[in-house]
């Protein structure tokens, strides 16, 4: 296995679905099109998430960084 940077995994998350954790327990899922040195990030196709299953469509959202957890990407 390689060693690689965050913003390695970050490059080759763009324009591919991602599943964001933030606080308070939220989690968002969309394809992530953009994001900065701040961790502020853009998704679009966007829905929240609520045990693993969709609770409701949101669309294009941007989540501040400071409210991020973690980013799984996805396959």
């Amino acid at each position: 296995m390689t060693d690689k940077r965050p913003f390695d995994v970050l490059n080759n998350s763009l324009n591919n679905t991602v599943v964001v954790g933030l606080k308070g327990g939220v989690e968002m899922r969309g394809v992530m099109s953009s994001y900065d040195v701040h961790m502020n990030i853009v998704l679009e196709k966007c829905e929240e998430l609520k045990d693993g299953q969709v609770k409701r469509g949101i669309g294009t959202i941007l989540l501040r960084g400071d409210s991020v957890i973690y980013i799984v990407p996805t396959a």
